[in-house]
């Protein structure tokens, strides 16, 4: 059986792996994806995913250079131009596209629209497709400096460069030896899709409560996603109820803004910190989830592996601009440096907001919506808060 070579061989197709893809194709690097499954069609018909992504300003403009963005507001999303955070209402913070001179912060899509409409874009662009199929062993040859990878099916295949866009429990990972840190936060997330009595507008809001916070992310039309930490105890008994069963307790644990919501469907997982000791090694890279894992309580997780492909690929490009060895290590750390620390920087933060709301000391209390205060008449500090979460 013939051995297919490659510039870049990306393990995960789905939101950042097929980014990825899209973009070092544009750069004309020879690349294969290789993907456990293909997306389902789009049927402009179907209720609204439950897994919902809040893609920032600068997330757009990743997907406009790669040519998607435009069929994705063809198909369906929904901008947000607020965002407001409290646990007392006296103390509430809010957030608007205006103090940034923005038409928006943002825009909620789908995870199933997005993955649609990347892979679709990678077919437009020729990149190989290895799909239905898994990887099943990674060898890396130093003599060739190359790895050698085999799927379940298919002819073997050889790269310049393996890339790990698998998620959290990264195959590549695993396979070159990278070890993580991180912990359980002994908490879970239910996201519920709902359909809204009146239009969702366009804000986002998150409240705090003793038990863990509420969220309510519009979408197009009269839909909506609410999202529930609880304990995971909670939890699993929210996963019993039926549609109506769940409205009820909707009615009763979310703040009265919500409004009459009916429950369309609805998803639970547990909340965990993971971050690679490194996203590097020979011919060898890490990016999103297989790199990171963030507390989804500001929703920058797909932001955050945009920033990651955005870097990876302006380095590997003026590498071999350059006429350097772009597949080698002193080249991919330099996408180490520029990403490690930034990444490192928005997990602890996400942490520090986290536990300071899951403290319910009542000096914790008052001095935590005393900063939500403070925050409310930050000025320059909260423009500057504003513009680090969207990446500007």
């Amino acid at each position: 059986m013939q051995t297919e070579h490659f510039d870049i061989v990306i393990n995960g197709g789905g939101m950042v792996g097929a980014a990825l893809a899209c973009g070092l194709t544009q750069q004309q690097f020879r690349v294969a994806v290789i993907e456990r499954r293909e997306p389902e069609a789009y049927d402009p018909a179907s209720l609204p995913d439950v897994r919902i992504s809040a893609i920032s300003r600068t997330s757009v403009a990743l997907l406009e250079e790669i040519g998607v963005w435009s069929e994705i507001v063809a198909r369906r999303c929904a901008p947000y131009r607020q965002l407001e955070t409290w646990e007392w209402q006296s103390a509430k913070t809010e957030f608007s596209a205006a103090l940034l001179n923005l038409p928006e912060l943002g825009f909620m899509v789908e995870n199933q629209v997005l993955q649609r409409v990347l892979w679709e874009r990678m077919q437009t662009l020729g990149v190989t497709l290895f799909s239905p199929a898994t990887l099943k062993t990674m060898d890396y040859q130093s003599d060739e400096q190359r790895w050698a990878v085999t799927l379940d099916q298919g002819a073997p295949i050889t790269c310049r460069l393996l890339v790990g866009a698998d998620g959290a429990h990264s195959q590549v990972r695993q396979g070159a030896g990278i070890g993580i840190q991180g912990w359980d936060y002994q908490q879970s997330c239910m996201l519920i899709s709902v359909e809204c009595q009146n239009a969702p507008g366009d804000t986002t809001w998150q409240q705090f409560t003793p038990e863990g916070p509420r969220a309510f992310l519009p979408l197009y039309e009269n839909y909506a996603s609410l999202v529930w930490y609880d304990s995971p105890a909670r939890i699993d008994k929210l996963k019993t109820l039926t549609p109506t069963q769940l409205d009820r307790e909707i009615m009763q644990h979310f703040p009265d803004c919500v409004g009459q919501v009916k429950t369309l469907r609805s998803g639970a997982f547990p909340l965990t910190r993971r971050h690679a000791n490194t996203y590097v090694k020979p011919g060898v890279v890490l990016v999103g989830d297989a790199a990171h894992t963030i507390n989804p309580l500001a929703g920058q997780g797909v932001n955050l592996g945009y920033r990651d492909i955005d870097a990876l690929i302006d380095i590997l490009v003026s590498a071999r601009q350059k006429a350097a060895p772009w597949w080698q290590l002193d080249t991919l750390k330099r996408y180490q440096r520029k990403r490690y620390t930034d990444n490192l920087l928005m997990q602890t933060g996400m942490d520090l907001f986290y536990f300071a709301f899951s403290n319910q000391h009542p000096p914790v209390e008052i001095i935590r919506n005393i900063g939500l205060m403070a925050a409310q008449r930050g000025g320059w500090l909260k423009r500057k808060a504003l513009s680090y979460a969207l990446g500007l």
